[in-house]
């Protein structure tokens, strides 16, 4: 291959890193995909372990270059997407002091009520663009700061999932805007970490590692992170970005206006925008955006293509497959819309957007004798889209200009799913050619662009429609109907 004309994106999710290769063109090559574990060594804990991702990458790596057979020198740029809302206290000589606490891990809710009789929820929420909750990284430092003391002393830096990585490959400690809009410590506006919050919290500023724009080559492969992964010595490493800003690059949303749903295991309906987005009812939440000059306001929710996977299964009570899921989908799509009077609320985590409620439990209302599979199955599907309405409604009021939305994720595979979203939103629902490897390609366009490889436009471009699903005006009215009894519903039962 001619010489340094591809991008190496790796995605470092919560199941496994997805390497990949893309073009100039912006055309993928491949992926490899290395998997490593979660722990859950207590009820709401959830850790992984940073040397199990740096020995995916690798993995990953090799594999790649090996199964393309890739001159390493070919390698224009690194760049990284990674799970989000982590936290990584690194010691002085460079190896991770305990396992990552992730994402997913609850456990900091004293320290989350701390942070808000400190700093102020309201206050956090107009800096920050987030909500103060245990999901996020400063009550994660806290957690270990209180139960932990010897561990967070030793901590020379705190560091985001893929930031370890960057370490790892470079020796240089940094974080772009979009991981760091995800620790209640970073002032959205100015791009910095926010001092006063730090000095109510007492956390040394020195032990935050340096924010700055996704597309920054941050350093070079190391000769020691040559050795491990394949690739060449003095390949340029850019910083990437949080998962949630790449699958909206990926997605080609990025001029102001433009909007994306993403369902996988759990969905969020975003948008591009050139400044945070403040809810009067804090039902959505704001993250940097890969572009430096433009914000990701958002709304997510806990299950969706984790509902429908619950559901299915339960459903077919043996396990379930593929040819089974395709089976259930038809299943359900010989069932008008609502359902046949079932409704669904797809609460099995709890809730985010729109009503924060960790206690909200999932629930299959209206049964009667005549309710068969077909019509629990279709009112799961529709009761997630009616929940992604919900977002999308608390966006639409603080800005203006949705007229379509584009769909990624696992559950952009289902026609059903598209004509129901179209339906539920009244807006035409579009699909892209790049489905589960957006992320991906989000993150090599941050690489790509620092290294004058790509341009923002070489994004659009690469996210190309490849078929729109109209909303059906029947069946607008309908779910307009049902959305109503959809939020009554989840009044009635909440205290409950």
């Amino acid at each position: 291959m001619e010489h340094s004309t591809l991008i190496l994106a790796h995605d470092l999710g919560t199941t496994g890193n997805k390497a990949s290769l893309f073009a100039a063109d912006g055309a993928l090559v491949g992926s490899v995909l290395a998997e490593y574990p979660t722990v859950y060594p207590h009820p709401n804990w959830a850790e992984q372990q940073p040397d199990d991702w740096w020995d995916a990458v690798c993995l990953a790596t090799r594999r790649l270059l090996e199964r393309h057979d890739v001159d390493p020198a070919a390698i224009a740029a690194v760049s990284f997407s990674g799970q989000m809302m982590g936290c990584v206290p690194l010691g002085a000589d460079g190896a991770a002091l305990r396992p990552c606490i992730i994402w997913a891990d609850q456990r900091a809710q004293a320290q989350a009520q701390y942070i808000a009789e400190r700093c102020g929820s309201d206050a956090v929420y107009h800096r920050c663009g987030h909500r103060v909750s245990p999901a996020y990284s400063a009550p994660k430092m806290l957690w270990v700061r209180e139960h932990e003391p010897a561990i967070y002393q030793a901590a020379r830096c705190f560091l985001q999932p893929k930031d370890y990585i960057v370490y790892r490959l470079t020796g240089e400690l940094a974080t772009d805007y979009s991981d760091a809009s995800g620790t209640l410590l970073f002032d959205l506006t100015t791009h910095t970490w926010h001092a006063p919050f730090l000095d109510a919290l007492e956390i040394d500023p020195d032990r935050l590692p340096t924010p700055v724009a996704s597309t920054t080559v941050v350093g070079e492969v190391t000769p020691e992170a040559a050795a491990a992964t394949g690739l060449c010595a003095g390949t340029p490493v850019v910083i990437g970005g949080g998962d949630g800003a790449c699958a909206g690059v990926g997605a080609g949303v990025i001029d102001p206006g433009q909007a994306y749903c993403n369902i996988g295991t759990s969905a969020w309906i975003s948008i591009s925008s050139d400044s945070p987005i403040i809810d009067p009812a804090q039902r959505t939440f704001t993250f940097c955006h890969l572009h430096p000059e433009r914000y990701n306001p958002m709304g997510t929710m806990q299950a969706a293509g984790g509902a429908r996977d619950w559901a299915w299964g339960l459903l077919h009570q043996s396990g379930i497959d593929l040819d089974a899921a395709d089976d259930l989908d038809k299943a359900a799509a010989q069932v008008p819309p609502g359902a046949g009077g079932v409704l669904f609320l797809p609460y099995l985590m709890g809730e985010r957007s729109p009503y924060w409620d960790p206690h909200a439990r999932a629930a299959w209302l209206g049964m009667a004798m005549p309710t068969g599979k077909r019509e629990l199955a279709r009112a799961v599907l529709e009761g997630v889209a009616l929940n992604l309405r919900l977002i999308l409604v608390a966006l639409a009021d603080q800005v203006s200009g949705i007229e379509r939305i584009r769909l990624i994720g696992g559950g952009s595979r289902s026609h059903l799913w598209q004509q129901i979203l179209a339906d539920c939103f009244a807006l035409p629902v579009d699909t892209l050619a790049l489905k589960s490897e957006a992320t991906a390609w989000g993150a090599a366009v941050a690489g790509g662009v620092g290294v004058g490889l790509y341009t923002w436009e070489t994004a659009s471009q690469q996210a190309q429609v490849i078929a729109s699903t109209d909303p059906i005006p029947d069946h607008v009215a309908i779910y307009a109907e049902l959305a109503e009894l959809h939020q009554e519903s989840y009044a009635a039962l909440s205290p409950i």
